[in-house]
C-alpha cells in the first residue's frame, strides 16, 4: 500500500469525537482525493506530516522540542519520506529521531489533526496538514537531543511551557483518561 492509500484508509476509518476534529478530517479527505501528491513535501498547495505526542510510560508527561526554525515548543513530528509506508510509521520514525529513543509505541489511529500555515523546506508559504498519533515511551526511557532541536524536554502534560497553549487540546487528546490521577 503507497502512503497516499494508507493516509486515506486511515483517516477514513478514524471517527473523532470533537466535530472541529470531524469537519479536518473531511477535509484532509477532500485534499487527498484531490491531489496524489498530497503526501509529498513536493507538493507546493501543502502536504500531509506525521506528528507524534510522545508520552511518558505513565502518560502524565509530554516531551517537546524547542524547534530551531520555529522557535517554540513543540510536538515531534515532521514530513512523510518516500520510504514511509503509513501515515503511523513516518510519526514513529520522526518520533524516534528525535527523541533518540528506542522502543517506542504509537497508537493504532490518530488522536488529533491541524493544518496550519508554514513556509517549510520548499522556501515558499505552504501548508502543513498534520496527522497526529500519541506514542508512548517505555519505563526509564532518557530522550537525547539531536540537531533538528535547539532543547528536548518532559512537560507535565498539564502543565505545557508559556507560548504552547495551542498544544493542550492535542495533548489532551493523547493522554489517556485518568492518567496519573
Amino acid at each position: 500500500m503507497t502512503l497516499h492509500a494508507n493516509a486515506v484508509a486511515t483517516l477514513d476509518s478514524w471517527r473523532p469525537e470533537d466535530p472541529a476534529q470531524e469537519s479536518l478530517r473531511q477535509a484532509f479527505l477532500g485534499f487527498l482525493a484531490a491531489r496524489e501528491d498530497s503526501c509529498q513535501r513536493s507538493c507546493a498547495a501543502g502536504h500531509l506530516t506525521a506528528s507524534a505526542v510522545l508520552l511518558d510510560h505513565t502518560g502524565t508527561r509530554v516531551l517537546l522540542t524547542l524547534h530551531p526554525r520555529v522557535g517554540r515548543w513543540l510536538q515531534l513530528g515532521g514530513h512523510c519520506e518516500p520510504s514511509d509506508t503509513s501515515l503511523a510509521g513516518a510519526a514513529l520514525r520522526e518520533a524516534t529521531e528525535e527523541s533518540g529513543m528506542p522502543g517506542l509505541r504509537i497508537s493504532a489511529e490518530p488522536v488529533h489533526l491541524d493544518v496550519h500555515p508554514i513556509t517549510c523546506s520548499l522556501g515558499v508559504p505552504t501548508r502543513h496538514f498534520d496527522v497526529r498519533f500519541a506514542v508512548r515511551a517505555p519505563a526509564g526511557a532518557s530522550p537525547v537531543r539531536s540537531d533538528e532541536s535547539d532543547d528536548l524536554r518532559w512537560w507535565p502534560a498539564d502543565a505545557l511551557p508559556a507560548g504552547s497553549e495551542d498544544l493542550a487540546d492535542l495533548v489532551k487528546a493523547a493522554v489517556p483518561v485518568g492518567a496519573g490521577h
